[in-house]
């Protein structure tokens, strides 16, 4: 078949690359390993007749070509010279080894469901839920271990160079401190989403609110050695603290499967004076210390195009882990650019719908602003209020976020409701990207807000060829 050969192709490449992988050498080749098996289902596929292999068999054969040049990249990027400032430079290099897992994973579900091969059973284990995340945690350590070891014999080398390059030594050693120090800090997804005890939270001083809204205060403290921010109900609806333990742990255990570097982490709640006639309620969740996206692009630091392809990676990969939950129509509801939060280093991580149900029962409904909510609607949703919101629909509204990420502007600034309406369901209108766009990233931006549902990616592809662009702007 046709199609068939051309993975495999890619598949030989990435054997061929892991040989010669100077960095993170365990996981690329748990990558490898993983290519391999479904390197079998592959060849498997290719003895059938092309008559028989079904259309979902075809669409996940498509994606997971994709996905195999998404890791092609990622594993070649750590055989070429410049992979020490690659890894200086990027704060992910694990996340990225999990996320093409997570998709080679997803790949080897859907054709091993479908296919039904005789050596299932045996390439099942490699996929296998528990032995997988075991052994992309031991790989994970001893890449860490020995990449310690590398960077302290890279600084070691840099000090030895001239006077001349003394200032750059100094901002390269920075650099490298600060990757030892990430390697070595205890993980937020280490800690358990639970009830927490007031005296295990401690207050910056001054005790001042960094954000308030009309149902919150938000200050900032730590937890078992992180920086957290604590968010307070003012005048909350309800004050049973056996109701919100009851939300509570019913919605722990959804939380759990949303765990992602690229999801904003929830640490648990909090109940103060719970045996009083006025007990307190917080929720302590990860601090994020740039704010919203939107103050991020409000405010004047500066964003190179290979930055906000990282941006727009990191965004996706949030989302695409909140639609792969078992949970088939699962989605965000609500996606804009003040629901992604930036932490240190412009990681980006999405927000907005942790404990929601906890978090809905303590706060007074307030009325949202109608014509924000409109410039991130799917014409689909714009033309038919009975329209049923989707993942589609959901895409679209992430498209006109990559896009504001990209202009720094705000979606049909000054626009009325009937404007929004007209440009977008009668006219099929785009706002322009800027002229310098990466033509790679402006064409996935695009494709987010076509007007047809079925032309936008799903989140998984746009998360594969968003690493692709990301790799292409690093090498220039």
């Amino acid at each position: 078949m046709d199609f068939i050969d051309p993975i495999l192709s890619i598949a030989s490449t990435i054997y061929t690359l892991v040989d010669n992988v100077k960095a993170n050498k365990k996981r690329c080749r748990r990558v490898a390993q993983r290519v391999k098996a479904l390197d079998e289902l592959l060849r498997s596929i290719r003895k059938r007749e092309e008559v028989h292999i079904s259309t979902e068999v075809r669409k996940a054969l498509k994606e997971l070509s994709i996905t195999l040049e998404s890791a092609q990249e990622l594993i070649r990027k750590y055989t070429l010279s410049s992979w020490m400032d690659r890894l200086l430079n990027s704060s992910s290099h694990g996340d990225e080894f999990s996320s093409v897992n997570e998709r080679l994973n997803d790949a080897f579900q859907v054709l091993s469901g479908a296919l039904q091969v005789e050596q299932g059973n045996m390439l099942h284990q490699v996929f296998e839920l528990a032995s997988r995340e075991k052994e992309d945690e031991v790989d994970g350590r001893a890449d860490e271990t020995e990449l310690k070891k590398l960077l302290l014999e890279y600084m070691k080398a840099q000090q030895e160079k001239t006077d001349a390059m003394l200032k750059h030594f100094e901002q390269l050693k920075a650099s490298v401190e600060t990757a030892v120090d990430m390697l070595n800090k205890p993980s937020a997804t280490d800690e358990v989403i639970r009830m927490i005890k007031p005296d295990e939270l401690k207050y910056e001083y001054p005790k001042e609110p960094f954000m308030r809204t009309p149902n919150s205060e938000v200050y900032r403290g730590q937890y078992h050695g992180f920086t957290v921010a604590i968010k307070r109900y003012i005048d909350p609806v309800n004050t049973s603290p056996k109701e919100i333990r009851t939300f509570f742990n019913k919605e722990v255990e959804t939380m759990r499967r949303f765990e992602s570097p690229n999801i904003l982490r929830m640490f648990g709640i909090c109940v103060q004076d719970e045996d009083g006639p006025h007990p307190h309620f917080f929720i302590i969740m990860e601090y994020c210390e740039k704010g919203s996206l939107r103050q991020v692009l409000d405010s004047d630091c500066k964003l190179s195009w290979t930055r906000k392809a990282r941006m727009c990676l990191d965004a996706a990969q949030g989302l695409y882990r909140l639609h792969q939950t078992e949970a088939k129509s699962k989605v965000h509801g609500c996606i804009n650019s003040c629901k992604f939060l930036v932490a240190e280093g412009y990681r980006v991580k999405l927000g907005g719908f942790e404990l929601a149900k906890t978090e809905t029962s303590l706060r007074k409904m307030t009325k949202s602003k109608h014509i924000k909510s409109l410039c991130y609607t799917a014409p689909q949703m714009l033309d038919d209020i009975n329209h049923v919101y989707s993942k589609e629909c959901e895409m679209y509204s992430f498209g006109i976020v990559l896009w504001e990420l990209a202009t720094r502007k705000k979606p049909f600034e000054g626009c009325s409701s009937k404007e929004i309406y007209q440009k977008v369901c009668k006219e099929k209108y785009q706002e322009p990207l800027p002229d310098d766009c990466p033509e790679a990233l402006g064409s996935l931006i695009n494709a987010c807000r076509s007007y047809e549902s079925f032309q936008r990616p799903s989140a998984g592809v746009l998360a594969d060829k968003l690493r692709s662009v990301v790799a292409q702007l690093e090498e220039q």
